[in-house]
């Protein structure tokens, strides 16, 4: 299954709960101050794209199931 597919079959409520970790708030937060600065390596590069796009996905989700809810 893939994470659009298991998001998709979630309850809307419980999307709409998803949180990052405190861990990844931090990284979330330190990546693009280091990327800013030049300081980031080429996997804490990928590690951000990775995160980046993840965050997309979720938004997306929440996006989604508010107009589920509002319906």
């Amino acid at each position: 299954m893939t994470i659009a597919a298991a998001l998709a079959s979630m309850d809307p409520a419980k999307i709409l709960l998803l949180r990052p970790s405190e861990t990844a708030q931090k990284r979330l937060h330190e990546l693009p101050e280091k990327n800013r600065t030049g300081q980031l390596s080429g996997d804490e590069q990928y590690e951000l794209d990775r995160m980046l796009a993840l965050d997309h996905l979720i938004a997306l989700a929440k996006a989604h199931a508010r107009a589920r809810l509002a319906h």
